[in-house]
């Protein structure tokens, strides 16, 4: 008798992805208009720049702390009183910002988003596998990549228009209703609930949760620590290259219009989409040992970036070489989170698994801002010759893909066979 195979969209995870949707696409719909405005005001991509890197800061040092949260506490609680909380703090933005101290506002909103965001991305990590099946794991993260995806594709476009048309007003209070309805939604979850043991002093709790997580990874599990590094290694390298040269090289290098980088950006939010329909359609099939030639294709892809800039190439056709090499990155970044990320939640128990997701989180947050600094300074240094950065980060992948061929191989044997 054949096996009935258990669905994925359930009530639990559809509820989920449901209010993730809201919620991303108010977040992230306005800081795009946040950024509109503040430049509009200042007329200085630094002060938004450094608001950004300022709002960063308590969100890369409270995760780990959220991940003990999300471990000890009922976590529909958590992500219903955190989505309502970022929903109040946008309210009371919109209420302050007519009164003047714009810049004031938006800072310490953006800080208050970026604390609550600490405790809620571990959160809602951990509860993926609380609700799915291991079977269902590696589509149930590639379902919540695409949405993440998507998010960031329509976004942009979304906020454009709404700050063109009507200006900030309007994108404060779409926020607020997205927040607010995210909680709504988070409120019909059924998830069980964790408590620390009575009179437990909180300073104690937080001590040994993070000591077992700590312990657990570089004791139990060296292996997921080895992946969470690189992992962080990829976002170090995809976040420099695509969010920091891929702009530059359009704009400044090449000297093209906006226009071409929109829809350049827009090609790559497709690619990550559908990196993330390929791993739901396939995942079961991918072999754990070939992420290494997915990290090493990540290296290849940047060699004829660096190469077209050697050759007699006129612009456009750098563009387009530029363009389809960058969209195949973004599309491996995709399969290579997406199917680390199960890995890592397969293989960690369910009382730690906030904890472990906090340090992805962490990692992640840590990685990309480096990587941004470091490439922002050598595109810089190498802005006539932009093979210089771009052919030894290519190599660099390929050698480090090549060397973590063994590594994937032991990892795919230690995993418990279906």
């Amino acid at each position: 008798m054949t096996e009935k195979k258990e669905r994925l969209f359930r009530r639990n995870f559809t509820l989920l992805l449901l209010g993730q949707t809201s919620s991303l696409l108010g977040n992230l719909t306005l800081k795009f208009a946040l950024s509109m405005y503040v430049l509009e005001i200042t007329g200085s991509a630094a002060v938004f720049a450094g608001l950004l890197a300022a709002a960063m800061i308590p969100t890369i040092l409270l995760s780990p702390f959220g991940g003990v949260l999300a471990d000890r506490a009922d976590r529909r609680a958590i992500m219903v009183i955190l989505d309502a909380l970022s929903g109040a703090a946008v309210l009371a933005a919109a209420l302050l910002l007519p009164l003047g101290n714009e810049i004031p506002v938006i800072g310490t909103l953006l800080v208050m988003l970026s604390v609550l965001a600490a405790f809620e991305s571990p959160t809602v990590q951990a509860c993926v596998p609380q609700m799915l099946s291991e079977e269902n794991l590696l589509k149930g993260n590639a379902a919540v990549s695409q949405v993440q995806a998507a998010a960031s594709l329509i976004t942009p476009f979304l906020g454009s228009v709404v700050y063109a048309a009507f200006g900030l007003a309007p994108v404060l209070w779409g926020a607020v209703v997205c927040f607010f309805l995210t909680a709504l939604l988070e409120c019909f979850l059924q998830l069980d609930s964790r408590r620390p043991a009575a009179g437990t002093p909180i300073g104690t709790v937080i001590r040994e949760d993070l000591s077992a997580c700590l312990r657990f990874l570089c004791r139990e599990q060296p292996d997921i620590l080895k992946l969470l590094l690189l992992a962080a290694l990829t976002s170090l390298f995809m976040a420099g290259t695509m969010v920091v040269g891929f702009p530059y090289l359009v704009r400044t290098v090449l000297g093209l219009s906006a226009q071409h980088y929109g829809a350049a950006e827009s090609a790559m939010g497709a690619a990550a989409i559908l990196g993330g329909v390929c791993v739901a359609l396939w995942g079961q099939r991918l072999r754990l040992r070939r992420l290494a030639a997915v990290f090493s294709a990540l290296g290849a892809c940047l060699l004829p970036c660096g190469l077209v800039f050697l050759l007699p190439v006129s612009a456009t056709g750098r563009y387009w070489v530029l363009l389809v090499m960058f969209c195949a990155c973004q599309l491996g970044c995709s399969v290579f989170s997406t199917c680390a990320i199960s890995v890592i939640q397969t293989r960690t128990p369910e009382h730690l698994m906030g904890k472990v997701m906090s340090f992805v989180f962490t990692l992640s947050m840590c990685a990309q801002p480096l990587g941004q600094i470091v490439y922002g300074a050598l595109f810089d240094c190498f802005a006539r010759s932009p093979y210089w950065v771009l052919l030894p980060s290519g190599l660099l992948l390929c050698v480090i893909g090549a060397a973590s061929v063994s590594f994937f191989a032991g990892l795919e044997r230690s995993l418990p066979q279906p």
